[in-house]
Parts: structure tokens; sequence; C-alpha cells
């Protein structure tokens, strides 16, 4: 979404279980909800922030999208378009781009958006006070963004507001995916007004999206309501409602108390059954997803690549796949999923062979596993549950390697935003694409000293090639850099992948429009609920 993944809610949503951050419920009394046609009720938890700025993660940014918007968005074949910016020119040498603004764009409460809006909101982004962790991996390409997060300055030099509707930005490089890099939240704009009532403002947000919050209750519900000032395609929508903590999804939506609702493993034999009711409501959205363990390579056993490799090689990810998974994911022998460009199918992997693992073990620098140190998977969760797929790895290793691995669990959010300060010696986690270019997978993830590189790997060959594919013009060429760069990091094991994966949802035939989108989203204001 950083789109950190958002692997806590997926794989706990496949399981059968609920993700979300507990917090404090809110002691505001219960407010009536809206019911009916026009209102489309959905299973939630709590956004961990809806500060655009600040949330790294897909749970924040489905509330985010609706409320908040920016220069660009992602259209439906997730092509840059204008959203707030109705066009823009770009310099012959790829690097100054001019936006020009729609003019009568409004924020919620009636305010006209103007150019000098969008810098006060990157340069808010930018400073350290803010706490960003996204604000380099998606505005770091800007001219003068660096000096701003290092404190040694407060504007944005790469940044010149020609007039109210002018916005002139200048990138360091020309970079063909730098216009899909602004439909991600960290450059949506909001109101330095808003700001101005401090400490947690974003829970009375003034946005500029198709809907506004209308109210959220902690652990019972939030509900957005449609945003009659938007400026884009009106939502037909009156409200949205999400249910948070109500229940297990599927016996919500059978009973009808939420329209849309996700399938987890325990039901994808009775939501498939074509003698059953549901098959008719079943959609399967592909999703530009990638699902890692990563090894901090800073640290033994796994400085050591032998090991990494080992590690790999002990894990039969076509069994997770089928077994734990029942066949609802797809094991991933690299990190681009299928259908990202520059996605290679002939892409050598790890495969599963237990002999070559322990082989590499004998010829590491440890010589033999009684000779590794303690290893500990750090892993989101709470009340000590570890997921199935994470407990299938633990066994093979166990049974195949004869090492036993520790399981260390942080608070989701913790995990989310702070596991650069807590790792161990390996992490479980995944990626949701931001925008369809592998540039948001590579490097961002693995890329030398990247904000996202948290397991440290570091290979001046595959900055080079990362370099050179982030500005090559000719997108062939550029692809085929990229996939030497995939081939290396495989190849050295900078990481385990194991699943790319797909969304499984249950929709009322009543509802239309509907629709996730490969980086796991939908667009609200396209859709309608009618009589029922």
């Amino acid at each position: 979404m950083k789109k950190v993944i958002y692997v806590i809610c997926t794989l706990l949503l496949l399981s059968g279980l609920v993700s979300g951050c507990w917090l404090t419920p809110s002691p505001a009394p219960p407010a009536s909800v809206p019911e009916g046609e026009g209102v489309l009720t959905l299973y939630g938890t709590d956004p961990h922030t809806l500060d655009p700025a600040v949330s790294g993660e897909a749970l924040s940014h489905e509330y985010i999208m609706q409320i908040f918007s920016g220069l660009i968005r992602l259209d439906d074949n997730l092509e840059p378009v204008g959203d707030i910016a109705e066009g823009w020119d770009l310099s012959e040498d790829g690097m100054t781009y001019t936006f020009y603004l729609r003019k009568g764009v409004k924020f919620q409460d009636g305010r006209e958006v103007k150019a000098e809006d969008f810098k006060y909101s990157w340069e808010r982004a930018c400073n350290p006070a803010t706490g960003s962790r996204t604000a380099h991996a998606y505005l770091g390409d800007i001219v003068g963004v660096a000096a701003v997060l290092a404190g040694q300055a407060t504007e944005i030099s790469g940044l010149r507001v020609i007039n109210d509707y002018t916005l002139e930005v200048t990138i360091d490089a020309p970079k063909s995916y730098f216009l899909a890099k602004m439909s991600y939240p960290t450059s949506f704009v909001v109101d330095r007004n808003n700001m101005a009532s401090g400490g947690e403002w974003w829970r009375n947000p003034n946005g500029t999206g198709p809907f506004k919050l209308a109210e959220w209750q902690e652990q019972t519900r939030l509900v957005l309501e449609r945003n009659e000032l938007y400026y884009g395609e009106m939502a037909q929508l009156e409200a949205v409602v999400y249910q948070f903590y109500a229940g297990v999804t599927m016996n919500l939506y059978e009973t009808g108390e939420i329209d849309v609702g996700g399938v987890s493993i325990y039901y994808i034999d009775r939501v498939t059954d074509e003698r059953g009711p549901f098959l008719a409501d079943l959609r399967v959205y592909p999703e530009l997803s990638f699902y890692y363990l990563n090894f901090n390579t800073t640290k033994p056993p796994f400085d050591d690549e032998n090991i990494r490799r080992a590690f790999c090689h002990a894990v039969n990810k076509e069994k997770l796949a089928s077994l734990v998974f029942r066949g609802m994911v797809q094991p991933a022998s690299g990190i681009l999923p299928p259908g990202m460009p520059g996605y290679n199918e002939g892409l050598a992997g790890l495969e599963y062979d237990i002999e070559l693992a322990r082989e590499l073990i004998a010829s590491s620098k440890y010589g033999d596993v009684s000779n590794l140190p303690p290893i500990t998977v750090t892993d989101s969760g709470q009340g000590g549950f570890i997921s199935s797929d994470l407990e299938a790895i633990l066994y093979e290793w166990r049974e195949n390697l004869g090492v036993e691995v520790a399981v260390r669990q942080l608070e989701p959010e913790r995990f989310l935003y702070h596991l650069d300060e807590e790792l161990d010696e390996m992490y479980f986690s995944g990626w949701i694409a931001d925008y369809p270019h592998p540039q948001d997978f590579l490097d961002i993830l693995f890329r030398s000293g990247a904000e996202n590189n948290y397991g440290g790997y570091s290979n001046p060959e595959v900055d080079a090639l990362l370099d050179r594919a982030n500005v090559e013009r000719d997108s062939e060429a550029s692809l085929a850099l990229y996939q030497q760069a995939e081939q290396i990091l495989v190849s050295e094991a900078a990481c385990l992948p194991l699943w790319f994966g797909q969304n499984y949802l249950l929709i009322k035939p009543y509802v239309s429009g509907y629709e996730l989108n490969p980086l796991g989203l939908p667009r609200l204001n396209k859709v309608t609920v009618g009589e029922h």
C-alpha cells in the first residue's frame, strides 16, 4: 500500500480470524446507523491512522483512499490519470512536471484547494516531526526532499507554486514511475487548518475524497457519508457502514448483516459447492501481492548466504499452497507477482531440495546446525496465536534441517510501524503493489539502505542494476534490467518468497460495481446498492 503489507489481515482472513489494533473504545454515545438502499455495509477493523502522510499499510488505506485524494490516481487499468490535477506537462529532459489543478475543487468544509495546499502537505509529510515512514519512499524523487527529511531545510526546493492552480515539481532523474507514485496517500492534500486542531486531527478529517467520515466508534463501527462537494464521479451510495469485530464474516454475510464478505480457507469448500447458495456470489480478484519471510542479513546466521539459501530450499511451497491454503494462493519462486510488468516466468527459484539444503549448511561458515545461534522470527499477532502457514514452515525447518525457530509476536501496530526497532533474525511479512511497476517491489524493498529494507540486504551489483532500470526510458530494456536484479536477489536468498495472493469475496446480488483492483482496493463511489 511504504505500502507495507499488510500481511496480518490477509493471513488471518485466510485462516478465518480477525486482525486489527485494539484501541480504547470511544466514549461517544451510539448513533443511528443508516440502512437499506443506498447504504453499503461491510466488515472492517479500526484503522491505525487516517493521516495520509503517516499511513503505511492497507488497512488504514482502505479508509484514507475514500476520504482524501491527490493530484493523480490510478484508473481501472492502473494507469496514472489526473485527479485533482486536470493535466500536466513534462519537460524534454523528463525531470520537471508542471501540474494544472482543477478549479473549484473543495475540501469538505468548502474551502477551495490551491497549489499552495499541496506544497504545504508534502513539506509537512517530509517534516521529521510528522514521523512519516513513507515520505522518503514516495516523495524522495523530488529535489530537496532529502534535505527536509534530514532537518536541514523546511521547504522542498523542487516544488514551486506558479499560481493558485499551477504546481511545478522537479525530480532528480527521469523516472517512468513517478506519476504512479503520486497516487500513493503520502502525496495526498491535507488542510492546514485541520492540522491546527493538533493531536489526532485525523479523527475529524477535512479531506477531498468522495466520502467523508461521519462516525467512528472504536471497536464498534465506522461510517462514511457521501461528500456532496466531491469534484469527481459523485458516489451513488449515501453511506458506507463498516461493522467492527461483529462476529465471523461468513456468518454475518449469510444472515445479511454485511453486503460483502471475505472468504477464509475454512469456508472455501462451502462457497465453491455447486449445489450450495454461495457460488453465484463468489468473486475472485487477482492481487499484485507478494508474501515472504525476510532474513536479517546483518545478524548471524543469515549473514551467511549459504544459510539463507538452505532455509529457502527446505520449504515445500507447493505443499504449503495446496494443503494449508487450499489452493487459494499461488506458490512464489520470485518476488514480482504474475500480472506485474517484468514478471519472469523463466526465473530460476530456489526450489524444494532437502539434500541441497543440508549440503549448504555443511558448506557454510557454521558447518553444522548445532553451531547455529538461536533463531527467532518476528511476527505480527496477539494472544500467542501462530498462523497455520507459519506453523507449517517452522515444522519443515525442524524436520528437514533439525533447526528450532522461535516466534516473537508484536502487536500489529508496532509490527507495522516499528519493525526496524524490533527485528529478530527474520520476519514474516508481505507487500501489495502501490502501483504496477517492478520498482515498487525490488527497489523499495531490497535496495541498500532503503527505508523498507528491514533485513539490511545489500549488493552493489543489484543497486547498480536498479539505478539503470529506474531511469531507462526504453520499457523493454528497463524491464530486462529489473529481471536481472530480481534473479540475483532470489539466487542470493535476499528473502524466502512464499506465495502470491488473490482475494476471494462474496458479494450480494443487489450490490453492483463493487470490485477490487489488483492493489486490493475498491472504488466505492462506483458502487450501488439496490432493493433487498
